[in-house]
């Protein structure tokens, strides 16, 4: 209980002060009980009015509003009967130092510290929500408000918290060690505002700040995507065909503008690019849209890159051919001056006659090449850049060719007539080889048959064919790369990603960009400069051949990528992908490319091979043919291979995969009581055998559960005969299928029956090839260990007899 105690000069007044009847929560603790004393010289006063007034009683009802006892007393002696004299100052009978006058002053000072802490707490709490609650404007000009205001408060409030403490620095609080509690809880109430409001001004100025640098990153993004938007509606602006040379000069000098002007803002974006991960570096809260917007950024600029480039080498094409049309078209305006020029009367003569035709003469040995080419091979080595209006010009330039050509003929008809060049008189000159000109094209050979020309048209057919697709191949290996491997990386669509794919990029798409690199980088290249030079094909695949060996990596990765499509194939992330590539078919279908691609190959080589008749190119098509079907095998061998179960060892430790296939297998013991003419009279046993370098595995197929493409087989692995401790036996009585493989001195003899003869030859063939080539190194070995012993046997003679 708290015991309070008050002057009596307050009651001289007739009022009791309020201030001694405060609020229960200024006091650290609950107040109970209030005694007032009453002095007998005071207890009664006359009223106004003549009555008798009780001081005693002229608290107002708001007063008791406290809910607590107030007992009245009427003396000292009473007054000692609740608190003890300790407790009490002198003038009411007690030993306690204690001035009232200084409790009184004390107290109104804290009372009014309590309301200015009080006004603080509601003044930032006010502003705290109004801060919250504001809305963040949507210009960075006007964001430098809320932050300076946040600044300026944040100095008010510190300046106002400042001037207020110090009303109670220098109380001396001992005058009331009895009476009063100092306001230690109001101090850390204040303390604690004042480090809450340091946080959330830390905190929320950072988030501004932050908010501002996004405003203007964001405002840098616009206007840079407005200006590489403007440069692709230019670069679409500008044709991609033109209508003759200086336009497409032209054109192609608004091109070299467009992109150079491009460079230089592309450099720009390059460094919005860079700053925008410099914010992501320093943990900005908007992560994810930064590196988004730096990606559209870097695809807006490989696009505008990509189709300036695209339409430069096509507007290049369209020169080329417009420069051959314009060289066709000026020869044939030569040759109708010339003979519109050659005059009837002149070459009546022989002379004139001659004179006329080494005129004409001299005019086709200075025709372009163009012209010694048909329109059909100018067609197919134009065509990726062809457009009805240039399939015109080509069509009006070949019909003035093919009348002028005409008109050639029968001019040179007419003067050799005249000349009567067979009876021409011999001329006292070396004799000059009549070879043919230089860059006349086979079609138009004498020597050679229309099923000749057929034969190079097809073969010309083909080549086309072949770069065609080839070109296909490696854009939708890029678009597989860029538009689905890529975008797994993408912030954007990492929600859509399913869990499993997150750490296996490389499993489902194996290697394909390495075969994108070699294919793009190399083997295009070595297709384009053969169009002009068919015969070159064969020779570019052998070349080649040991780059080819990618495909072997990526088709033994091809069921584990298999495995995890049908996983996520329903994943939304596929299905946005394919959205955005604007792709037909799924992503499996695009996985399946390569090894389409490879059987691609071996088709249109064997179409070549067929047109190439006797040429000195089919060795080299054979080759190139042979080294595909070998890949081929190679390749669904390995396929086979991955798909065993239950062999203790490493599978590469066997060599090589050479042959696999299903066969009828035997088994007999030595030690067993079956005898080998017994043995046709059970059932055989279904193998499935893997022919290694170095061993002979013999395994059970099984067919999964799955229907369709879903449906997968796997090989159980029985038995594996070392090759080094193998023999065979190539003929079998009664069964030309059969042939025996025996291990170990025949302890174990093994009867294999093929599908077929051809099957069993070509197995007996690589078999005999593997036991040869063991048997070489065996011979390699021993010779190599007699020249030692040898050596040695002659050194210790030499020791001993010295």
């Amino acid at each position: 209980c708290l015991n309070v105690t008050c002057s009596t000069r307050f009651l001289r007044n007739k009022v009791i002060p309020r201030s001694l009847f405060f609020s229960q929560t200024s006091f650290h603790r609950n107040l109970h009980l209030v005694l007032v004393l009453r002095p007998t010289s005071l207890l009664q006063q006359r009223s106004p009015g003549g009555t008798t007034t009780d001081i005693g009683f002229r608290f107002s009802q708001e007063d008791f509003a406290l809910k607590m006892p107030v007992i009245m007393l009427s003396s000292v002696t009473d007054l000692l009967r609740y608190i003890d004299e300790n407790q009490l100052s002198s003038e009411y009978g007690g030993t306690l130092e204690c001035c009232s006058s200084d409790w009184i002053v004390l107290r109104t000072a804290i009372e009014s510290f309590a309301v200015t802490v009080k006004e603080i707490a509601q003044l930032l709490q006010t502003f705290g929500t109004e801060l919250s609650e504001t809305e963040l404007p949507d210009e960075a000009s006007e964001m430098e408000v809320p932050l300076c205001h946040l600044s300026t408060y944040r100095q008010g409030s510190t300046l106002l918290k400042n001037n207020n403490v110090p009303i109670l620095a220098g109380t001396n609080y001992s005058v009331n060690c009895v009476i009063f509690v100092p306001p230690f809880r109001l101090l850390t109430q204040l303390r604690d505002m004042e480090m809450a409001f340091d946080g959330f001004f830390e905190k929320h100025h950072l988030k501004l700040q932050q908010y501002l640098q996004l405003l203007r990153y964001e405002q840098n993004f616009h206007e840079m995507e407005q200006v590489l938007e403007q440069l692709s509606v230019q670069e679409k602006a500008i044709p991609a065909v033109g209508g003759s040379v200086a336009q497409t000069e032209q054109l192609l000098k608004d091109l070299e503008a467009l992109d150079a002007t491009a460079e230089e803002e592309m450099g720009r974006a390059q460094i919005i690019i860079l700053h925008g991960h410099q914010l992501a570096a320093s943990h900005h809260y908007a992560l994810a849209l930064i590196v988004q917007r730096c990606n559209e950024l870097r695809h807006h600029c490989d696009t505008l890159t990509t189709s300036i480039r695209v339409k430069r080498a096509s507007l290049t094409r369209v020169r080329d051919l417009l420069l051959h049309l314009e060289e066709a078209l000026h020869w044939c305006d030569q040759g109708a001056y010339l003979l519109a020029g050659q005059l009837v009367d002149k070459f009546q003569s022989k002379e004139g006659a001659q004179a006329a035709l080494r005129d004409i003469e001299k005019l086709e040995e200075g025709a372009p090449s163009v012209i010694r080419s048909s329109a059909d091979v100018l067609i197919l080595e134009f065509q990726a850049i062809l457009t009805p209006q240039l399939q015109a010009q080509i069509g009006a330039a070949a019909d003035k060719l093919m009348a002028v050509r005409g008109m050639i003929q029968s001019r040179q008809a007419c003067l050799r007539k005249l000349a009567d060049v067979q009876v021409r008189p011999i001329q006292l000159v070396a004799p000059r080889p009549e070879n043919p000109p230089r860059c006349r094209s086979p079609m138009f050979s004498p020597k050679h048959s229309m099923g000749e020309l057929t034969a190079f048209l097809s073969t010309i057919h083909v080549t086309k064919e072949l770069i065609d697709t080839e070109r296909i191949y490696v854009e939708e290996l890029l678009s597989v790369l860029l538009g689905y491997r890529a975008e797994m990386d993408n912030p954007a669509l990492s929600g859509l990603l399913p869990d499993v794919l997150r750490s296996k990029k490389d499993d489902l798409f194996g290697n394909m960009a390495e075969i994108y690199g070699f294919h793009s980088r190399i083997f295009l290249q070595d297709l384009e400069s053969c169009l002009e030079t068919p015969n070159r094909v064969g020779a570019c695949f052998l070349e080649r051949k040991e780059s080819f060996k990618v495909y072997e990596c990526y088709c033994q990765n091809k069921p584990r990528s298999e495995a995890l499509w049908r996983q996520c194939s329903d994943s939304p992330f596929f299905q946005e992908c394919q959205k955005k590539l604007e792709h037909k078919l799924g992503l499996d279908s695009y996985l399946l490319k390569p090894v389409q691609r490879l059987t691609k190959y071996q088709l249109l080589l064997k179409e070549l091979l067929k047109h190439s008749g006797d040429s000195d190119c089919t060795s080299e098509l054979q080759g190139a043919l042979n080294a595909m079907l070998d890949l081929l095998k190679f390749v669904n061998d390995s396929m086979h291979q991955i798909a065993i179960t239950g062999y203790e060892g490493e599978l590469s430790d066997l060599g090589r995969v050479l042959m696999q296939g299903s066969f009828n297998v035997w088994i007999s013991h030595k030690k067993g009581a079956t005898r080998m003419k017994d043995l046709a009279r059970f059932k055989p046993m279904q193998r499935h055998l893997f022919l290694h370098e170095r061993a002979l595995l013999f395994c059970k197929k099984r067919e999964e559960n799955g229907e369709g493409h879903d449906r997968t087989a796997s090989y159980s692995f029985k038995h594996c005969l070392r090759m080094s401790a193998v023999g065979i036996t190539e003929n079998v009585k009664a069964d030309v299928k059969k042939f025996e493989i025996w291990y170990s001195g025949r302890e174990e003899v093994y009867l294999i029956q093929a599908p077929s003869v051809e099957v069993k030859m070509a197995w007996l063939t690589e078999i005999r090839k593997i036991l040869t080539n063991q048997q070489r190194v065996v011979q390699g070995s021993y010779l190599e260990s007699h020249c030692l012993s040898s050596f040695i046997l002659g050194v210790f003679s030499v020791v001993c007899s010295a």
